[in-house]
């Protein structure tokens, strides 16, 4: 990214920050999304791990999973420390962290997924489950994920590191956006709720990144 891209780029991040503008953007429902979801929850659908294997998110089936678009190039990037922290404390009670890198604010995710990975690994030493690049944005590039989450909640991200929360039944979807600190109070006990809800012997499972079938 050029230097004044990128400093237009940090300006904006640290601009919304501030003052939350556009953190979050409406969902355009439709009867036919609507129609399209209604028997199925986050755990029906299938996607990739960042470096490009299948996976079906039923291998996540009846924990709480928490959805985050995530960039390289924002002034938010350093919640993925805190992702991490959250992800180490809560996965053995049933919590599944998962990353999905965005390109869509800013520009801000322009790397392929081995660069992402490698800055991922080295800078925030992260463990957690990350995806192939996905779109947040409404329309025919939409990932399934999101259209399914903005479908959920009527909201989508408006910016990088917003957050969705998705209980174990995967139909009960909290919405949280770039200024939720991942390792924050408010954030922590929503999570303390969601896994509350999840069964001993779901929790025991590990988080796939790659499907097993």
């Amino acid at each position: 990214m050029p230097m004044t891209a990128r400093i237009t780029a940090a300006v904006a991040g640290i601009a919304l920050a501030m003052t939350g503008t556009a953190c979050t953007q409406s969902m355009p429902v439709t009867d036919e999304l609507k129609e399209k979801w209604s028997d199925k929850t986050l755990f029906d659908i299938e996607t990739e791990t960042l470096e490009g294997k299948p996976l079906k998110m039923s291998d996540w089936r009846g924990k709480a999973v928490l959805v985050v678009n995530v960039a390289s190039k924002c002034g938010f990037t350093g919640q993925y420390a805190g992702l991490e922290k959250l992800s180490d404390r809560w996965k053995d009670k049933g919590l599944v962290v998962v990353g999905v890198p965005c390109n869509d604010f800013g520009g801000q995710e322009p790397g392929s997924a081995s660069t992402i990975r490698q800055f991922c690994t080295s800078r925030y030493q992260v463990e957690f489950p990350m995806l192939a690049k996905q779109s947040t944005k409404p329309g025919g590039g939409q990932s399934p994920i999101y259209e399914y989450l903005g479908t959920r909640t009527g909201k989508l991200p408006g910016w990088n590191f917003c957050k969705y929360l998705v209980h174990p039944d995967g139909r009960t979807v909290e919405f949280y956006d770039s200024r939720t600190a991942p390792d924050g109070k408010a954030l922590e006990a929503k999570v303390r709720d969601a896994v509350s809800k999840v069964k001993t012997d779901e929790a025991a499972k590990p988080a796939k990144e790659e499907s097993s079938g």
